[in-house]
């Protein structure tokens, strides 16, 4: 079978992701998409599991079950909605849900239950994508550059591919071996660098839902009401992890509102900056940490072109101070410029994954992630 869906659910822990896509010889099409929001209570339950806590092991799996269902919920709705069966969906390619992150310990922890996924939808199941990289002494990710190299690669362009969830990440692809049938073991390796930047959204979803109780700026225009405080970017800006080389990865083990706090407390300049004046500040870090790593790592002479996925694709401050940061030589735009929205291209990465395990085709791109060769990612959760 040549449909696949993937599910894919964030650090920003809004909700789930879907997209329905046909993949083959001809490439990459996408046939649907939806989201489902996350019910309040899961959410938080899946943010209070981000840190060390008591009964855990009881109160992840239990949020393992409640994030099946959601998952469930909406592949039902991405089928109802495009007009598909259930039997004609070779798998459902699902993330799970970050809860740790640690490859320098030798692990990374993706919450789900996949069997219980597999039984809700009636639908083969491939999950667990990240861990068989990390045991092959890899990072984990992140695992996307691999598909944007399949999907979005040009010949005879160096082009960026920004994704700004609530952890940012570059992949920048040469565009050696462009085109939708190359990609991971097909010398994609070659062609394409990428790493973990820092945060995306995730400290200035945290900063306004502390101040004003919103889940996300949307377009940025708190933000936008506020003015940079330089002292304390200049702070923020000298975390060691900005200063490592690839391949790295993060999330929100090291980036989140204790860190944030920290970063505040010891930056006289902050105590007398507003709180859209911090907002505006944090989504400058995001812009700059971007930025500083596309004219370092990409050969900013030639990558003349980056593109935005994610939802920070959808902050209008963010993507004003990244064009801003790359100046005028370089064109800043959304993923919708090349035919895919921007909330729909981390889904599609795991469905066209999918598609990788079911064919028995490596998934990762060691020169990515750090891992010691190419390996099948996932495992299958048969129906």
């Amino acid at each position: 079978m040549s449909l696949f869906i993937g599910l894919m659910s964030g650090t920003s822990m809004d909700g789930v992701d879907a997209a329905l896509a046909r993949i083959d010889a001809d490439g990459i099409a996408t046939l649907g998409a939806a989201f489902l929001a996350f019910p309040p209570a899961l959410r938080a339950e899946l943010m209070a599991l981000q840190a060390a806590g008591s009964n855990e092991i009881e109160r992840e799996a239990l949020a393992a079950n409640g994030l099946a269902r959601v998952y469930a919920d909406c592949v039902t709705l991405l089928l109802e909605q495009s007009g598909h069966r259930r039997d004609e969906i070779g798998a459902v390619a699902v993330h799970g849900q970050t809860i740790r992150h640690r490859p320098e310990l030798g692990f990374t922890r993706q919450t789900n239950n996949p069997a219980l996924l597999a039984e809700l939808c009636g639908i083969n199941v491939i999950a667990d994508f990240r861990s068989r990289d990390v045991a092959a002494g890899g990072q984990g990710a992140p695992l996307v550059p691999a598909f944007h190299h399949a999907l979005f690669s040009h010949p005879g362009q160096t082009r960026v591919v920004a994704n700004i969830g609530g952890i940012a990440n570059i992949s920048i692809l040469s565009g050696e071996n462009a085109g939708a049938g190359a990609g991971a073991g097909a010398g994609a390796d070659s062609a394409v660098r990428g790493f973990d930047t820092g945060p995306g959204n995730a400290l200035l979803d945290g900063w306004i839902q502390r101040h004003l109780g919103r889940e996300y700026d949307q377009d940025g225009a708190w933000g936008a009401t506020g003015q940079l405080v330089p002292a304390l970017l200049a702070s923020l800006l000298r975390e060691p992890y900005f200063a490592l080389p690839a391949p790295k990865s993060t999330g929100r083990d090291l980036f989140h509102m204790a860190w944030l706090e920290q970063q505040l407390s010891a930056c006289p300049a902050a105590a007398s900056a507003s709180p859209a004046d911090i907002q505006h500040t944090l989504a400058a870090l995001t812009a700059h940490t971007l930025a500083q790593a596309i004219r370092s790592d990409a050969d900013g002479a030639r990558a003349s072109a980056v593109y935005v996925c994610g939802g920070g694709a959808y902050n209008a401050l963010l993507m004003q101070q990244l064009a801003a940061e790359l100046g005028p030589q370089t064109s800043v735009q959304s993923t919708a410029a090349l035919g895919v929205a921007p909330n729909h291209v981390e889904a599609l990465a795991f469905a066209w994954l999918g598609q990788r395990y079911t064919a028995r085709l490596a998934g990762n791109l060691p020169a990515v992630t750090g891992a010691r060769g190419e390996r099948i990612l996932g495992a299958l959760y048969p129906y």
